[in-house]
């Protein structure tokens, strides 16, 4: 009788370690465990300062004000393809920032709304040319919270 349960008990843990199997996600990471953004967009996107993906209904592009507390975007200059462009911006600082986008008149095209330590997006529709992207906040941009966007 203890040869059956010793042999029950064996073949439960057997079947428990193969139901603990492998994983069979499609979703890629990084060294540093973060997922990366085309695993978990399936591509079509265009990061700043990162890699370029083209998607089917426009671009989208992903800015960082520096996580270290500096006036600064991660990135200082971008580009993308004319026609809808959304702007994902991301602001870990308690300091309050956007992303401001404004033509090569001096228009404002586009923005942001102004966050701390949160997320925010808007989309535009931008034509060929230059742009400038910046944070409207007082004094940013002028100690160089600003970039150059190129759009083809």
């Amino acid at each position: 009788m203890k040869k059956v349960a010793a042999l029950l008990a064996l073949a439960l843990a057997s079947f428990a370690l193969v139901a603990c199997g492998g994983d069979d996600s499609d979703t890629t990471a990084t060294g540093g465990g973060e997922t990366t953004q085309e695993a978990e967009t399936g591509g079509g996107q265009e990061t700043a300062g990162g890699g370029s993906h083209e998607g089917g209904g426009g671009t989208t592009l992903s800015f960082l004000a520096d996580p270290g507390g500096a006036l600064a975007y991660t990135t200082a200059e971008v580009e993308t393809k004319a026609g809808q462009v959304t702007i994902d911006f991301d602001n870990p600082q308690p300091v309050t920032h956007d992303v401001a986008i404004e033509d090569s008149s001096g228009k404002e095209v586009g923005s942001t709304e102004l966050i701390a330590d949160g997320s925010d997006s808007t989309t535009v529709n931008l034509k060929p040319g230059t742009y400038t992207f910046y944070c409207s906040v007082p004094g940013h941009r002028e100690a160089g919270m600003e970039g150059t966007l190129t759009v083809k």
